[in-house]
């Protein structure tokens, strides 16, 4: 049994194929460059050259490829977009507009391909990923589940803040189903708000198996957890330290409470205040909103206490070298690495949603994650 995992962030997209057949370590990864990074670059060469630009495709992250189209429509630059890939910079339409950039038709787009240099967006290519596992002989002709993480804010009404929207519907999920897997859905049951996971499946195609897409930071949260170490605690506060955003789950009966913020926004000590107060359940969801994060929410009564044991917090992401420097009076940090790779954490909280939401791959995809081993066979052994 195969199930590709895909966890897309801003700087990187981390790919994991596991095979039942293989213990896990001996399961085929990449860590390549993400989408957004992809267009970004490519865009950066378009407007070297000023060459008219016609973007069409799908939602997907924004991050460098906004920042891209921006740069080129203020430089004068053409810069068209179809209405799908228009909403990668705003779901309001006349907002992108506002920047200078042309939002055309799909029939206007394909008579202007020829004239321009065209890119299409979208996070998942299944296509570019299938090829490249080709080229080095391993076929996903057989695979038994997708599973892809991307972030997503979610729709907004017009004049509500996406920062509020999103952490409205944390709050609504974790009432619903207290887990991190309460994140993850099958692609026919994507929440109408969810627009960019709604992209990730549009942008799928005809997939041989059924779809799986899950917010990025759950999936990282819980990939963390197979960390032998991390796995043993009952509770725990475990931060995903991302390149945009960074989250601290407080974990014990379910989830017990979460924060959200940007990255670029804190320091090392303005965080772990954040912490100690999500911790001892003081931490108010206006205290991350006025800093200009997304929020908080504090369900757990049970104050989490640091010091009992010999490390406070656990870190993953690809920023948490934030955490590095140690003093005295900071929170002691252990840096989770779940079968040995901290970069695809969020590919194995993928596996295990996966797991929860489709029954025929539970016992198998369960078993692995709690042993690391599959069926004993070396890669050499089981041609793909």
């Amino acid at each position: 049994m195969k199930i590709l995992t895909v966890d897309i962030g801003t700087g990187t997209q981390d790919i994991f194929l596991y095979d039942s057949n293989l213990d896990i370590e001996n399961g085929f990864k990449l860590v390549l460059p993400s989408p957004t990074m992809v267009i970004h670059r490519r865009l950066k060469q378009a407007l070297l050259a000023r060459t008219p630009i016609l973007l069409t495709g799908h939602q997907m992250g924004g991050g460098p490829s906004a920042w891209a189209i921006e740069e080129c429509a203020r430089a004068g630059v053409p810069v068209y977009m179809t209405p799908n890939a228009a909403t990668t910079l705003n779901d309001e339409l006349d907002k992108v507009e506002g920047l200078g950039i042309k939002i055309i038709s799909e029939d206007a787009a394909k008579s202007l391909r020829s004239k321009v240099e065209s890119l299409e967006l979208k996070d998942f290519d299944f296509e570019l990923i299938s090829k490249t596992f080709a080229d080095y002989g391993v076929s996903l002709n057989d695979l038994a589940a997708v599973a892809v993480a991307v972030f997503d804010h979610g729709n907004a009404p017009a004049g509500v803040s996406d920062r509020q929207f999103r952490f409205d519907y944390l709050d609504e999920r974790i009432k619903e189903k207290n887990s991190l897997s309460a994140f993850a859905y099958l692609s026919n049951h994507i929440p109408k708000i969810m627009t960019r996971l709604q992209s990730v499946a549009d942008s799928a195609g005809e997939l041989p198996c059924p779809l799986v897409v899950m917010d990025t930071a759950p999936a990282a949260v819980l990939g963390a957890n197979f960390d032998p170490t991390v796995m043993k605690r009952e509770r725990k506060i475990i931060v995903n330290v991302g390149n945009f955003h960074t989250l601290a789950f407080r974990l014990g009966d379910g989830i017990e409470g979460v924060f959200e913020h940007h990255t670029g926004e804190i320091d090392l000590p303005k965080l772990e205040n954040y912490i100690r107060a999500l911790a001892d359940g003081s931490l108010k969801h206006q205290d991350i909103f006025d800093d200009m994060g997304h929020g908080a929410l504090v369900y757990g009564t049970n104050p989490f206490e640091f010091g009992k044991d010999d490390f406070d917090i656990v870190v993953t992401g690809p920023r948490r070298s934030m955490f590095q420097t140690i003093d005295d009076g900071r929170l002691r940090p252990y840096f989770a690495t779940p079968f040995g790779d901290m970069m695809i954490a969020g590919c194995f909280g993928l596996l295990a949603a996966t797991a929860e939401i489709l029954p025929n791959v539970t016992e198998s995809v369960n078993g692995a994650l709690r042993s690391g081993h599959g069926r004993g066979v070396a890669p050499w052994d089981n041609p793909a």
